[in-house]
């Protein structure tokens, strides 16, 4: 079967695959750009954009960008969007994932705008004023939901406020690496599974009359994706399957890091955001785990939710600098960021995009998917 075109606002994918986005550094330009050059949906961070181009933001002794003007710079997510465009050769579509919980939430939506996206993609929080800062822009703006509840609240305000409503929304899953919208108890129950949510929300679209409803967290393989568009999903998005690219923006160690991962190294930690975090258990995790604090004092304010600093120090680590650790390849320190299903990359090994996208088109043979049910 033929997957069908997504589209998205104003704008069409060929192929109704988002690549997820994936900070600090996993997608950036030459990720999110070789996607959309084979027809699909990349996706930069906005998070941390500073450690991409430390020349341009004002940095510690350490490196880290300080405040976060510079963490989340203007002037480099400007210059990964323009890159991504460039390696996508006028394909596909490039979109930005803005963290609702990120310090200057409004101002980077604007700095994608500025910058040239084609869709902001924004969750780990409701994004209740996103249009208003991206007001009078041709930009598709695509809200992260987890329940009905959510999608129709969103809905709801967005109509009242600025008389307008989400042109897709992301359903996402508890099994996705990162930051869950969910209760750590709540990512294990069967009702909040995908599979489980889904019909819900496809209902409450319908109410909002046919918003494209895009299934994420834990969708893994052709089989997936087929059987979400025949029950009425508009397309995907994956994130983690791209990690083990030959593009992926990450460095080896990360790709190598995510390879060698059992399913029992991959697990939820508590997180300075206040939502429950998926990684890979690494050394820095392991001594966490054991009663460490590795909180360094705060120098980023990435996130509000934080306190400028003060949940970093309850949980013991400040995401930006670990995330940032790990961008920088370093294993002993950073926090490596997977979903649930990473561990079968190991039966894949590193790829190329179009590799991957042919896989997940039906149109090559996918080693990883032998026993692998639907959203499993």
């Amino acid at each position: 079967m033929n997957l069908p075109p997504l589209k998205l606002g104003k704008k069409t994918a060929e192929i109704p695959i988002i690549q997820g986005g994936m900070g600090v550094g996993i997608s950036w330009e030459k990720l999110a750009g070789a996607v959309a050059k084979e027809g699909a949906v990349g996706v930069v961070s906005a998070v941390g954009t500073g450690y991409r181009h430390p020349n341009l933001v004002k940095r510690d002794k350490f490196g880290r960008p300080i405040g976060s003007v510079y963490t989340h710079s203007k002037e480099a997510l400007t210059k990964i969007i323009q890159d991504a465009k460039r390696i996508s050769q006028g394909r596909g579509l490039i979109g930005v994932n803005i963290l609702c919980a990120i310090t200057d939430y409004g101002r980077v939506a604007r700095d994608a705008v500025e910058a040239g996206t084609d869709l902001i993609i924004s969750g780990a929080g409701l994004p209740m004023r996103l249009p208003e800062y991206v007001e009078g822009a041709d930009v598709a703006l695509i809200p992260i939901v987890s329940s009905a509840r959510a999608m129709n609240l969103i809905c709801r305000t967005w109509e009242k406020r600025y008389k307008r409503l989400p042109d897709a929304v992301v359903l996402e899953g508890p099994k996705s690496g990162g930051h869950q919208g969910f209760k750590y108890e709540e990512c294990f129950m069967e009702e909040y599974q995908l599979e489980n949510l889904f019909p819900s929300v496809l209902e409450e679209a319908k109410r909002w009359g046919g918003i494209p409803v895009i299934v994420a967290g834990g969708v893994w393989s052709y089989k997936d994706i087929l059987f979400y568009i025949k029950q009425g999903a508009a397309g995907v998005q994956m994130a983690t399957r791209f990690i083990a690219t030959h593009e992926c923006d990450a460095p080896l160690i990360y790709k190598e890091v995510v390879l060698n991962a059992e399913e029992e190294d991959i697990i939820l930690l508590k997180s300075p955001v206040g939502y429950p975090l998926r990684v890979i258990r690494t050394p820095f995790v392991e001594r966490l785990m054991a009663g460490y604090n590795g909180w360094n004092g705060c120098v980023s304010h990435c996130i509000t939710p934080c306190n400028k600093g003060e949940e970093a120090k309850k949980v013991g680590f400040c995401i930006a600098d670990r995330l940032g650790a790990a961008w920088l390849g370093n294993y002993e320190e950073g926090i490596f960021i997977s979903g649930a299903n990473g561990h079968l990359l190991k039966k894949q090994g590193i790829i190329s995009v179009k590799e991957l996208l042919e896989m997940l088109t039906g149109k090559r043979p996918d080693p990883t998917v032998e026993s692998l049910t639907v959203s499993a």
